[in-house]
């Protein structure tokens, strides 16, 4: 009966949410055939959490293919995909690129060729892909080299690529910072959570971005243990005025009140880009959070979300924010401060500042977490 609703020409679906559904080979047909009708109005299509293996992905390419597909996000994380999988999707969208934006192949077994196949889809001039997720699919260096091949293609279109929870160490970060090197590539958004990194591959992005500074708008380096010596090399990298990241996410990164020194120092010299800033799960303390607040009264620092969660902030240090917003109180729109263990008079001097009608903050989110 669904399957007959699909194809209904006056059902115009445009999104589709089949996640965690148990699929069949039969069901993957399905779905390839309403992407190959005329009429067809789907542009999202999620199916993740399935065990469609490569097989249901061989069904599934079939409607990939159809030059009546006008899908624009497909999302496959964690389906049992392997290279054989990623050797049909890539195929199917060599003969049909022009309309997938954004491939999210998270949780897959892409090991070995799986890498390469993506890559060369990637270097493809009609391929519009802008959005790649292969999170925690075992890409090693070699998978880190053909996607920096990749961004150095002319034209590159990809703007975002997650890398996370893969084991690429310095080695395959450095791998990768070739590719941002190049003045072709555009991408906008890396994303390398987990996938650990050191004060070393702290070195080569800094050095990358700073030959080419001015596309990348956000960089993620949760969970990884960068140092101290890290954090100075991020920071020298914000000072320099051609710099125009907006978002930095840093938990967990073993971040302390001399990482925070490094941050504030250089947001001083070059405030005017940075909005989003996570250092939520660094042992900050009261005295980190003193020089972050420092930083907030500064009239030129333009920061609107700063998220602090489980930094073993207390009251002390809620009444510098508080002080901070009151001397500084246009830009900070969003506050996170879960999992500290604030008393009453930490939530009351946050309170008081909510009532100032000088206070822009819209949002601000506190959930005493117990463990």
């Amino acid at each position: 009966m669904f399957s007959d609703l699909l194809k209904d020409p006056n059902f115009t679906l445009n999104k589709l949410k089949l996640d965690s559904f148990k699929l069949t080979g039969q069901c993957c047909k399905i779905v390839a055939s309403v992407l190959q009708l005329p009429n067809t109005r789907l542009i999202e299509l999620d199916m993740s959490d399935n065990e469609l293996q490569d097989s249901r992905v061989m069904l599934l390419s079939n409607g990939l293919k159809s030059p009546n597909c006008q899908l624009e996000i497909l999302r496959l994380s964690s389906c049992e995909v392997t290279d054989e999988g990623c050797g049909y999707l890539a195929s199917a969208l060599r003969s049909n690129p022009s309309h997938l934006r954004e491939l999210d192949l998270s949780d897959n077994y892409l090991i070995k060729s799986g890498g390469k196949m993506l890559s060369d889809l990637l270097k493809d001039p009609n391929c519009k892909l802008n959005t790649l997720k292969l999170c925690c699919c075992g890409v090693t260096d070699e998978g880190c080299g053909y996607l920096a091949s990749a961004l150095r293609s002319n034209p590159s279109h990809l703007r975002e690529l997650d890398l996370s929870r893969n084991k690429l160490g310095n080695s395959g970060v450095k791998i990768i910072c070739d590719g941002l090197k190049d003045p072709n590539c555009t991408l906008n958004t890396l994303k390398l959570c987990r996938c650990e990194v050191t004060d070393e591959g702290c070195g080569y992005l800094a050095s990358a971005l700073r030959s080419n500074p001015s596309h990348l708008r956000e960089l993620e380096l949760s969970g990884n243990n960068l140092g101290g010596s890290g954090l100075k090399m991020l920071s020298d990298l914000l000072k320099d005025p051609n710099c125009t990241l907006n978002t930095l996410k840093l938990q967990g990164c073993g971040v302390t009140d001399e990482g925070c020194g490094y941050l504030a120092s250089a947001l001083r010299s070059n405030p005017s880009h940075l909005r989003e800033l996570d250092l939520s799960y660094n042992n900050l303390g009261n005295s980190g959070l003193k020089i972050i607040s420092d930083l907030l009264k500064d009239p030129n620092f333009t920061l609107n979300t700063l998220r602090l969660c489980r930094c073993e902030v207390t009251d002390e240090g809620c009444g510098y924010l508080a002080s901070a917003l009151r001397s500084n109180p246009s830009h900070l729109r969003e506050l996170e401060l879960s999992g500290n263990n604030l008393g009453g008079s930490g939530l009351k001097m946050l309170s008081d500042l909510l009532k100032d009608p000088n206070c822009t903050l819209n949002t601000l989110k506190y959930v005493l977490w117990h463990f």
